[in-house]
Formats: structure tokens, sequence, C-alpha cells
């Protein structure tokens, strides 16, 4: 939703201004007041100090209330009161522009216009209806203080130099000039306040519009930080690959070389072919692996998979590695709960994440070890372990276990042949599909690889099984 406070925030800001109109107001009335005592001395000087003092009172008090609202930032309470604040300072001031008024000579004061100025102030800072209330309230007030000294309720005080003592007690001209103040108030109310509204509007509309920009600034911003990180990502990953490429190819070059330069002596020519058959083989296993963590890198956001058995899948990997863990001596035990429901993947990425995991256990174990499979569910997560008796891990090389292109140095001292791109293969993958996976190791006495994956929802599960049913 798009924040308007800016606007009700002004009107805070405006109350201050308010306050600080009244102060210039209190001190032109008292020089006005001195001059006016000049050049009328028929003037009450007394009551008319006295409702300036009371102007000046209840101005103080407005100080007073304006600084605890300032104190209430960031609750709401000041913008929801200071509309009613503004309305109370402006009842005020009609009310003592009044008592100014009869006591400086009722309608034959010229000052009346004031009132005016009360009616734009409203219009500017209240609603509409607000100003229109203003504006009634200061036509009644007029109008009460004129028929009061016509009729004698109120005293009049005549000042000589300014009008003909008669017009005061003259009803005709008594209601032209309350007419006259009603005919200019009114309309100035409905013509200022349709002004300001239509100010405010437009205000409003440009602080949607800039809201908008600076949410359309902000996700551009976002968008571009992505593209320069998914930028040096590629660059970082071409550079990766262009290093683990070159080392296989000059091996084979060299080699080849060797041999067709004649540099080789004919017994030595086998070995040599040997060593780059090798390095073709190290070179055939890195491209494969490169192609699926480019195959895993495309997956942005949640991937889109099916039911699949995490159970069955398990069991063709390891009908492809058994023959090459006993080959090793290994023993493999294997725990899988019963009644597993089916995960959301795809069969090929489920198998290269446990053909990944499988492989690295047979790879990185010690002749005659044991490698321990579980598969077992832990709420709405189905969970998988390899755990084996191999060499382990450093502490300081757990951070990185799941980077590209890093192989512990363990690793690489018991084979030379690895990528180190087969568990960045298998975070990428698990993460895709709102999975997380974890390692646990401790140099010498073996690692712990797990991963979970969300189950299926019930139906999408029951419909799956379903469709296999008709097919067979």
């Amino acid at each position: 939703m798009i924040d308007l406070h800016p606007l009700k925030l002004e009107l805070v800001e405006r109350i201050s201004w308010l306050i600080r109109l009244r102060w210039v107001a209190v001190a032109s009335t008292l020089a006005g007041i001195a001059v006016a005592r000049l050049v009328e001395p028929a003037l009450p000087v007394l009551p008319l100090v006295l409702v300036t003092a009371t102007i000046a009172f209840y101005n103080a008090l407005f100080v007073l209330y304006a600084r605890s609202l300032w104190r209430r930032r960031g609750t709401g309470l000041r913008r929801r009161r200071s509309p009613t604040f503004i309305a109370v300072q402006i009842v005020l001031d009609l009310l003592a522009l009044t008592a100014l008024l009869h006591f400086s000579g009722g309608i034959e004061n010229p000052f009346g216009v004031f009132l005016l100025f009360h009616v734009i102030i409203a219009s500017i800072l209240l609603s509409r209806l607000a100003s229109f209330g203003v504006a009634l309230l200061a036509s009644t007030l007029y109008a009460g203080l004129a028929f009061s000294e016509l009729a004698g309720w109120l005293p009049h005080i005549h000042l000589p130099q300014l009008a003909d003592p008669w017009r005061y007690a003259n009803l005709i001209y008594v209601a032209a000039q309350v007419t006259a103040i009603a005919l200019t108030l009114l309309p100035a109310a409905a013509m200022a306040s349709s002004v300001a509204e239509r100010l405010r509007r437009r205000t409003q509309e440009l602080l949607q519009a800039n809201q908008v920009c600076e949410i359309n600034r902000s996700e551009l911003a976002d968008v571009n930080e992505r593209l320069r990180q998914l930028d040096a990502a590629r660059t970082q990953f071409i550079v990766m690959v262009a290093h683990e490429l070159r080392a296989p190819m000059g091996a084979i070059i060299s080699a080849l070389n060797l041999v067709l330069g004649g540099y080789a002596p004919p017994e030595k020519q086998r070995e040599v072919l040997e060593r780059a058959q090798a390095r073709a083989y190290e070179l055939l296993d890195l491209i494969r692996d490169l192609l699926e963590l480019v195959r895993a890198r495309r997956i942005e956001g949640p991937a889109q998979g099916v039911p699949v058995r995490t159970e069955k899948v398990l069991e063709n990997v390891l009908g492809l590695l058994r023959v090459e863990a006993e080959s090793k001596g290994l023993s493999i035990e294997v725990k899988v709960a019963p009644d597993l429901p089916p995960v959301i993947a795809t069969e090929d990425q489920l198998r290269s994440v446990w053909t990944n995991l499988i492989s690295n256990a047979i790879k990185y174990n010690r002749p005659g070890g044991r490698l321990t499979i579980t598969l077992t569910q832990d709420g709405d997560q189905v969970v998988g372990a390899v755990e084996d008796t191999g060499i382990g891990i450093a502490r300081e090389d757990m951070p990185r276990l799941f980077e590209e292109f890093f192989r512990s140095t363990q690793a690489k001292a018991m084979v030379q042949r690895g990528t180190g791109v087969g568990l960045a293969i298998v975070k990428r993958t698990v993460e895709s599909y709102g999975g997380r996976v974890w390692a646990e190791s401790e140099l010498g006495k073996g690692s712990k690889f797990s991963f979970s994956l969300p189950k299926a929802p019930d139906e999408l599960a029951t419909a799956s099984l379903e469709d296999k049913q008709e097919l067979s």
C-alpha cells in the first residue's frame, strides 16, 4: 500500500508556522493599539490589551502542547490530532478577533476583513467541510456582534475618526455589512478549499508516482546487482573452467608431442600414451561434471519436478556402483525406512545426487572399509545419508566443501583424479527443490553427507501412482 503520510506530516509542520504567525499577530496588535490610541483617544486600551494578552496566553499553551506532540514522533498520534489542534486554534482566534473588533468599533472597524484570513488558513490546512464550518462560524460571530450592538445587548464603542455614529444603529447598514461579510467568507471558503483540495490531490498523485518510481528504482537496482553478480559469477566460472581444462589438455598434448616427435623411446611410448589416456579420461569426467553443473546452475527459483520414489532411485544407483565398492573390499549397509513417501524431483537429478555422494564415499574410503546408506522420514522431509569410514575432512576445509572445483588436501593426496564439482552439483540440485544438504566429518575417521527433500503432496503422489498403474 502506498504511504501518503508526507501530506499529513506537512500539516503537522504547519502547526508551528501558525503558532509563530500568532506571535507576530500579538506584537502587531499591541503596536496597532499604541498607534490607534494616539489617533483615537476614545479607544479603550485596557480591554484590548487584555484580549491580546489572552491570545498570547493560549498561544503559549499551544506551544507546550505542540512540543508534547513533537515528542510522539512515529506513534501516529501527531497525524491524528493535528487537524483538531489546528481547528481549535482557528476557533479561538475567531473568538479573540471578534472581541478585538467589539472593543475597537464593531462594524465601524475596517479590520473586520481579517476574518477572511482565518477562513483562507482553514481552507488550506483543513478539509472542505471544516473550512465551510469556519466560514460559517466567522459570519455568525460577526453577525452576532453587529446585531448585539444594534439591539443594545453589547455596548457599542464609537470611533469618531473612522465612521459616523449612526452606522452601527442603522438596521439596513448593519444587514448590508453582515451580508457582505458572509458573501465574502463563504465563497472564499468554497474557492480556497477547492483549490487546496485539488492541490492536495495532485500532491498525492505526485507522491504516489514518486513512490512508484522509488520502488521501480529499487527493483532496477536489485536487478542490476543480480546481473552484476551473475556476470561476475559467469566470469569466475569461465576462468575456473579454463584453468581446470588446461591442465589435462596440456598433459595430453605434451604426451602426444613426445610420441609423435620421436622424443620418447619405443619402450616408453606405451607408458606415455597410457598417461595421456588417463588424462583424457580425467578430461572426459570433467566435461561430464561441467555439463551437469551447468544444468544445475540453470535452475533459478523452485524447480519443477514430479513425485519420485527415492528408494527406487537409490536401488538403481547401488546396482551400478556395487561392483566398484566390492572391488575395493567395502561392505555396504543399506537402511531404508518402510512406507517412505515420494519426493518432488526428477529421477535424473535424484540419480545424480545419489551417484555423487556414493561414488565419493567409495573413492575416498579405505580398502576394507564400511559404507552405510540410510533413508528415513523426518516430518515432511525425506532424509538420505551416506556415511563412510574414509579419510575424513579437515575442519578448516568444511566451510568450502560445497564450492565449485574445491577439493580438500586429503582428497587430492589420496586420489589425483577428480573435478571438485560433484558436491556443488548435489547442493544446487537439492536446494532447487526446497531441500538442504549438510556434512559431518572428522579427519581420519570418515564423513557423513546428508540431504533432505520435501515429500510430495498427497494428491500429487496419488495421481502419480494412478498414472503408473495405468501405464502398467
